[in-house]
């Protein structure tokens, strides 16, 4: 069975997540919504991968590094400055959270196939909190684009 593969490759990415909400939190900590919205984001992230340690221990995580890199995201090792930063980081964000989603999305197909019950209720909770993280980066970032692309310098 490789869903120890997915797994793996989602809990890496739920952690990364997490990480990279918290570099961009303090790198924009100017912007008040950013900087606590992007905390309590990283806190769901956490989180997801408390509630996923129970499925990580049943089924196992493969976290080899025999995968492509291409599967794998690098989280932010530094944010940008100015409203254009704010915006490719934000930007960085919505990538790194898609990978979760679509992550989950893989999960929950082979815990359906699985029938298990409890692997599904745990995706069913995570898999709508990044939906919403999702759609928040999304509606941020609609904000900061005109300010970023045409008044700013």
């Amino acid at each position: 069975m490789n869903l120890s593969i997915y797994l793996g490759m989602l809990h890496k990415a739920e952690t990364t997540l997490a990480e990279s909400f918290v570099q961009v939190a303090d790198g924009h900590a100017s912007e008040p919504d950013i900087h606590f919205l992007c905390h309590t984001l990283a806190q769901q992230c956490q989180a997801h991968t408390r509630r996923l340690q129970p499925i990580v221990e049943r089924y196992g995580e493969d976290s080899s590094d025999d995968e492509p890199e291409r599967l794998h995201a690098d989280g932010l090792s530094s944010t940008r400055q100015g409203p254009v930063g704010l915006l490719r980081d934000l930007q960085d964000l919505y990538l790194l959270a898609s990978l979760v989603d679509v992550s989950w999305t893989m999960v929950k197909q082979a815990g359906s196939a699985l029938r298990d019950r409890e692997l599904l209720d745990v995706i069913s909770q995570c898999e709508g909190e990044t939906s919403v993280q999702l759609r928040w980066l999304q509606t941020r970032m609609k904000q900061a684009a005109p300010q970023a692309l045409i008044a700013a310098r």
